[in-house]
């Protein structure tokens, strides 16, 4: 299995791969509206989550990514609940839990989603979206929260470059590293290399963390035009309607021939791709425990050069 590696230039050692606990938790009231729930489905459970903690965990992977926003904090909740006790567990979440909210909020949401996850730190502390909010500002209660113990190591999502430049050089006054920016990366989103943030992230060694490695399911060869995905949001999708999973056949049809040389599935293949990149970091999600193993397959092989080559470009589309 791959070594671990630090997240950006924090203190922080991680796994290559972490696991997307977004659906995680049991959904009540008006977060069962949440678009993940409505585009992939409620959760399996409590019990299948907890395989899926425990199949991680004995793959190497401890990594696990949540949210205050996600199902009205009871991602957060479950994740609390299921690795109290548990040595090793690295906990990532982001906030806020609303759309409404002001840098001098943040020790609040601190607070609330350490109760809720029932640990004294976070070890990855995320602002969610960049919004209106003053980016100094921000950072500098970050690092008062690192400074107090509470936050092992900084981090954002859905950053623009410049936005990362200016998050960065905010936490750098006060001797604090950006740690990583968390993004839309797969094989058939590849925007990050061209709007600028994936160069920034290598500048600044900053560590691009995927979210949607999988690209909504269509990279793991089970959705085709005879088997359409469920979910509201997937059946309406262009992408997943017949033109767009047409599009996608000759991908699939690589990934499968790839992964059948190494006895892998293209899921563990699309994973591969991204982890070949050292500066990358995909959190696939996992309900269940045969998912958080299948998806922990992807450390235990290497892609060539060749192949890698061949990924990309088969997907240049997705890039330009």
């Amino acid at each position: 299995m791959d070594d671990r590696t630090p997240l950006g230039r924090s203190s922080l050692e991680v796994p290559r791969l972490g696991v997307g606990a977004m659906t995680w938790g049991e959904a009540r009231g008006m977060a069962r509206l949440h678009p993940a729930q409505i585009a992939y489905g409620g959760a399996h459970g409590h019990a299948e989550e907890k395989r899926a903690l425990e199949a991680s965990l004995e793959a190497g992977v401890d990594l696990f990514d949540t949210a205050a926003m996600y199902a009205g904090g009871a991602s957060e909740r479950r994740l609390g609940d299921l690795s109290t006790g548990r040595e090793g567990v690295l906990i990532a979440t982001k906030f806020p839990s609303g759309f409404r909210f002001r840098a001098e909020d943040l020790p609040e949401e601190l607070e609330a989603s350490l109760a809720r996850l029932r640990r004294p730190h976070i070890d990855i502390y995320q602002h969610h979206y960049p919004g209106r909010v003053s980016i100094p500002d921000l950072m500098s209660q970050l690092a008062d929260a690192v400074e107090a113990g509470t936050v092992r190591a900084v981090g954002v999502s859905n950053y623009s470059a410049d936005q990362m430049r200016q998050a960065q050089a905010a936490l750098a006054e006060r001797g604090i590293p950006l740690a990583s920016n968390q993004v839309e990366y797969s094989l058939l989103h590849r925007e990050p290399e061209t709007n600028g943030v994936l160069d920034a992230c290598r500048e600044l060694g900053v560590t691009l963390i995927a979210y949607t490695p999988l690209a909504g399911g269509l990279l793991t060869g089970k959705y085709s035009t005879e088997n359409r995905p469920g979910g509201f949001f997937r059946r309406v999708l262009p992408r997943y309607r017949r033109k767009g999973l047409e599009a996608i056949d000759s991908v699939v049809g690589l990934l499968t021939e790839i992964g059948d040389r190494y006895s892998k599935t293209p899921s563990q293949v699309a994973l591969r791709w991204l982890i070949e990149n050292p500066v990358v970091l995909p959190i696939p999600g996992a309900k269940n425990g045969n998912q958080a193993t299948a998806n922990a397959g992807a450390l235990a092989f290497s892609l060539t050069t060749a192949e890698i080559d061949a990924l990309s470009e088969i997907t240049l589309s997705w890039r330009n």
